[in-house]
């Protein structure tokens, strides 16, 4: 996807994907995922997304990618933290108290910056890339949390109605690009109320990748 897309979305605040609430999925089944105390969890693609302040809230330590720094900065506002900032070659990291966002590229992001993580929580990012980049983007995924568990939410429809992004990522598609990296369990659906956008109907589907 072209970054410029991203980026005047952001400055039109043409941002329908983000949600005005922590994701239900995510508050009903992080803990299917056996975490250690205090764990650190990765965000690709995560724009300003509440679940991050709820992540925190339960004692997450939370690192994040995110293209627009317009979006990094409305995120720690929406926090109420005031960040130190630093350049790490072609990135810019934005931390506070439990928080690093790396803005920029995702594939310019290494594991050595990224750091260990426990797991990674992509609600977004998978759904957001056209086909043709999905696989090279599940690769990367892998290499910089060095396999880490991962939740992952989709959406199915009927790619017709709408064009996306989001893009409709079915199971076999889940399987391509991520079959070769992970063992994958299809852990919960639901319908998505009112259809995605209001255009189509809709499953959101956790996956849970291991």
């Amino acid at each position: 996807m072209d970054p410029d897309f991203w980026h005047q979305r952001w400055r039109e605040n043409r941002i329908g994907f983000h949600q005005a609430a922590p994701n239900a999925m995510l508050q009903r089944h992080l803990g299917d995922l056996d975490l250690p105390a205090s764990p650190r969890i990765f965000l690709p693609l995560c724009g300003k997304t509440r679940d991050i302040g709820w992540l925190m809230s339960q004692g997450c330590r939370v690192a994040g990618a995110e293209l627009s720094r317009l979006a990094v900065d409305q995120l720690f506002a929406d926090l109420g933290l005031d960040p130190e900032i630093t350049e790490e070659g072609a990135l810019t990291r934005v931390s506070a108290a439990n928080i690093d966002i790396f803005v920029g590229d995702i594939f310019a992001l290494t594991a050595d910056q990224l750091g260990p993580v426990d797991a990674s929580y992509d609600r977004a990012a998978l759904v957001a890339l056209p086909a043709d980049l999905r696989a090279r983007y599940a690769a990367h995924m892998a290499r910089i949390t060095a396999g880490a568990p991962q939740f992952l939410i989709c959406f199915e429809y009927d790619q017709a109605l709408m064009s996306g992004p989001p893009f409709s990522v079915d199971a076999d598609e889940v399987a391509r690009v991520y079959g070769a990296h992970y063992a994958l369990t299809d852990h919960d659906a639901a319908d998505v109320a009112g259809g995605l956008k209001g255009i189509c109907p809709a499953i959101e589907r956790v996956w849970l990748l291991r």
